[in-house]
């Protein structure tokens, strides 16, 4: 498989894209009815591996398409010598179109609800709403949700959880919480975005016939954070390569009092391949720096924004991380100001945000006004901070969108941390990553992903994929890791990292 086929593995589809591809099957010669048929025999075959000879089954079908699935599984599980129940939301009558003839195909018993409930099988399939559902659950699908949920049998949803989002990952109301989901032809955001992604739980995604080549006329630009998305830009160094060839990266730091973070950042660029670091501390920082060598880590006294400028003056320089530790001081707020007009790449992490959604305001704007790029990476307070003055963006229940309309707006990669971190370019591109865990959630994590990213910057890597790999790659350091982990374990990680992925 090519890295372009790779690729379009990832692809996400919204809930309108899904619909469109199913339109483009159909066009094509597909009668909806046989991608109800493949879709509801996948839904079977979710269920069976869950279950033994002679075990009950209770599907529970909704008015629409989705209903529709659930009739064709009944009816295939019916034929595998299955004891199967059918429930329907609303009256067989009121059905139209493929979801009426799933039923007639169907030709069995509909229980009332209230009899439907009386019994506890092995397994429920949930197949009352799929992905496009729009408003809260109320009334019968609230308490056919309720009762699943407390049966505690195993639940297969079909497309996504019953009241979940598709779009957003967000439920307004009451939500089935799934053992196993069955989508089709490709993933949607909100089988990643938290909490969907728990709620979902493994998501099998089902061919059921539409054309790859619907992806060209969707174009979408939302992926799932694979390396197939960025390895084919990993850089590469030849054997003649030296240290500057390999990139250097100034790390802006604070005084005395935050000596570890930034010295995180830096060990953290240069385990993923820089060449060369320097940190650019205080003046009254920089014996505490030298005295916790030995390291590879440069170190230089930085008192102000004109010696900052002037360090960047040396063309070999190719990228600026700041904001671990950085301070809030003065002399913060003109470094940060001083790296916004420079003409190198930046990673703007932690203090740096922050001093831009505050005493650097304007910031923003001039950050997408630059030639070289720029990565910010917010987490969620952060995020607010920076961007929610915004209407169009603090009022979008989307965590995929907000990063989207933000990295646009400032004219930079947007790294929207958190344990469904959202990479967005201003060109609309975006990934959401599934690696990590709970682990990660301890002081200096961030620091070490911001020095990531500004070691493969450094390397030459577009600023997209840079932030994207090293995403990746700081969540799977997380989970191989473990509990326990603490930051300074996490640059020591890359490099097994590196040999598993990258180079096999």
């Amino acid at each position: 498989m090519t890295g372009a086929a790779r690729r379009t593995d990832l692809v996400l589809l919204s809930t309108p894209e899904m619909a469109a591809a199913d339109r483009i099957a159909i066009a094509a010669g597909t009668p909806g009815i046989e991608l109800m048929e493949r879709a509801g025999a996948a839904v079977a075959e979710a269920a069976l591996k869950h279950i033994g000879a002679e075990a009950s089954i209770a599907i529970v079908c909704g008015p629409g398409n989705n209903g529709g699935d659930g009739f064709i599984a009944a009816r295939i599980l019916r034929e595998r010598r299955m004891t199967v129940r059918v429930t329907l939301l609303g009256t067989a009558e009121a059905l139209t179109g493929d979801a009426a003839i799933a039923f007639a195909r169907w030709g069995g018993p509909i229980l009332p609800m209230a009899a439907f409930w009386k019994e506890v099988p092995d397994l429920y399939i949930d197949a009352l709403f799929g992905a496009g559902l729009a408003r809260p659950l109320a009334g019968e699908a609230a308490e056919a949700v309720a009762v699943m949920n407390a049966a505690g049998r195993p639940i297969i949803a079909v497309d996504v959880p019953s009241g979940l989002s598709g779009d957003t990952g967000q439920a307004e109301g009451p939500v089935v919480q799934a053992s196993e989901t069955v989508t089709f032809f490709r993933l949607k955001p909100g089988h990643l975005l938290q909490p969907g992604r728990a709620l979902c739980g493994p998501v099998t995604v089902a061919d059921i016939g539409i054309p790859v080549v619907a992806l060209d006329a969707i174009g979408s630009k939302v992926f799932r954070n694979e390396p197939a998305l960025w390895r084919e830009l990993w850089p590469h160094h030849a054997a003649d390569t030296h240290k500057f060839r390999r990139g250097a990266v100034a790390v802006v730091a604070g005084g005395i009092a935050g000596v570890g973070a930034p010295r995180l950042s830096g060990r953290a660029a240069l385990r993923i391949g820089a060449g060369l670091v320097t940190i650019l501390c205080e003046p009254e920082a920089l014996p505490a720096h030298a005295s916790r060598g030995p390291d590879a880590l440069m170190q230089r006294a930085i008192p102000n924004a004109e010696a900052l400028k002037a360090f960047l003056e040396d063309p070999r320089i190719a990228v600026a991380v700041a904001g671990p530790a950085l301070g809030f001081e003065a002399r913060s707020v003109e470094m940060v100001r001083a790296l916004a007009a420079s003409d190198r790449s930046i990673v703007l992490d932690a203090d740096a945000v922050t001093l831009i959604a505050g005493p650097l305001g304007g910031a923003a704007a001039m950050l997408s006004q630059r030639d070289a790029p720029a990565v910010l990476t917010p987490h969620e307070g952060e995020f607010a901070r920076l961007f929610g003055h915004k209407p169009t963006i603090a009022s979008e229940p989307s965590k995929l969108e907000r990063a989207r309309k933000a990295a646009a707006l400032a004219g930079s990669v947007v790294v929207y941390k958190g344990a469904d971190t959202v990479i967005a370019a201003p060109d609309g591109r975006a990934a959401i990553n599934a690696t990590g865990s709970a682990a990660l959630a301890t002081a200096g994590s961030g620091d070490v992903l911001a020095g990531l990213i500004g070691g493969l910057l450094a390397q030459g890597m577009p600023a997209f994929e840079a932030a994207c790999a090293a995403v990746w790659l700081h969540g799977r350091a997380g989970e191989q890791l473990g509990l326990g982990l603490i930051a300074d374990d996490l640059p020591e990680a890359i490099p097994p990292l590196l040999r598993d992925f990258i180079q096999a």
